[in-house]
């Protein structure tokens, strides 16, 4: 049993000294990203029901570091200051699925591929799902649900910060901005951040080396099985990424890797909720069966691509972690647990 719990350990603490300088600078970039981008200025662009509107939603949320339960108070406040349906659910998409954070990590536990590809693949989800959501005609029980929401919901999440206090200059946004990155943020995506490195560990002492090989080795099974798996979990990009990673490295495709790294975000119990109360049960149906539809495709053609260069994912994730013990890497590693402990602490009722 104490072998076992030091088996899991030491995996999960590879895996965490090899994200951490990654991680760190995916926070530090939301920062920079909340202190400079004007808080309305996602809302002023996405009031009609356009293709625009819709292929803007989803640029906007590609970068955007909110997590899969700060995403939906976001998403409904946009909802109700007049953005059209599509185009708030494209943000509803976009936004969990991937972020300047996800990003990072992504380089650093999996390959240059996934990281281009995932954040590409969350934009063209985002948006068919969006188009496809606008050729519905208004629903107008969900507009009334709309009207009768209080006018602050949107805050009410620990995901959102009040709105009245505008930092001034420079400093006071970069501090502010900071201030949210490894306060708020940190807060909101530290814990499942090291419950999904926890996760990878556990599947990396258990899982046989040729587990996907011996039981999901058809192309299109794995798909649809990282699929299946993905829709009902509660899990935020951050997280999610670790997990695909020790998957990969047990055999598992880059194509169903890439499923679960969509679909897993996007989609859970919580989300199809609010989106059945205000974007109504057509939509609902819609979203949830487009996204699939795209995860899907997406995770084939990634398959292709790798296929096409030649390019071998587990090996470079497998030389990734053999360059993880320096002492700067642990001090990085150290700062971050130092930072999320912090965090947590200082904002013990954030999810």
């Amino acid at each position: 049993m104490f072998d076992m719990i030091i088996g899991i350990l030491l995996a999960s603490w590879r895996l965490l000294v090899e994200a951490a300088p990654f991680v760190l600078f995916g926070f530090f970039a939301a920062g920079l990203l909340k202190a400079f981008v004007p808080e309305d200025f996602v809302a002023r662009h996405l009031g009609h029901s356009s293709v625009g509107s819709v292929i803007k939603a989803s640029l906007f949320g590609v970068p955007l570091p909110l997590c899969s339960c700060g995403v939906i108070p976001a998403a409904v406040g946009l909802r109700k200051h007049g953005a059209s349906n599509g185009a708030s659910a494209a943000f509803l998409i976009s936004t969990p699925e991937t972020g300047v954070d996800s990003i990072a990590i992504t380089y650093a536990l999996l390959d240059p591929i996934m990281t281009v590809l995932r954040p590409l693949a969350a934009f063209f989800t985002a948006t068919v799902t969006g188009l496809c959501i606008n050729l519905l005609p208004a629903d107008q029980a969900t507009e009334e649900a709309i009207d009768e929401e209080e006018a602050d919901s949107c805050c009410k999440s620990n995901c959102c910060e009040e709105h009245h206090h505008h930092p001034e200059n420079l400093r006071q946004k970069l501090g502010a901005g900071l201030k949210f990155a490894f306060g708020d943020l940190l807060g909101d995506i530290g814990k499942w951040l090291l419950i999904g490195i926890l996760i990878s560990g556990i599947i990396s002492f258990f899982v046989p080396e040729t587990f996907f090989l011996r039981y999901l080795s058809g192309e299109y099974t794995s798909l649809l099985a990282m699929l299946l798996i993905g829709i009902p979990i509660y899990i935020c990009a951050s997280a999610s990424t670790p997990i695909a990673a020790a998957l990969v490295l047990k055999g598992l495709s880059p194509g169903a890797a890439l499923v679960f790294l969509l679909a897993g975000p996007a989609t859970n119990a919580a989300t199809l909720t609010v989106i059945g109360r205000f974007w109504g049960k057509k939509v609902t149906v819609i979203y949830l069966a487009a996204i699939a539809g795209c995860s899907l495709f997406a995770g084939w053609l990634l398959n292709r691509i790798y296929a096409w260069t030649g390019a071998s994912i587990s090996d470079w994730v497998s030389k990734g972690e053999e360059h993880t013990d320096s002492p700067l890497a642990i001090f990085w590693t150290l700062l971050l647990l130092v930072l999320i402990v912090r965090s947590l602490w200082k904002n013990p009722g954030h999810h």
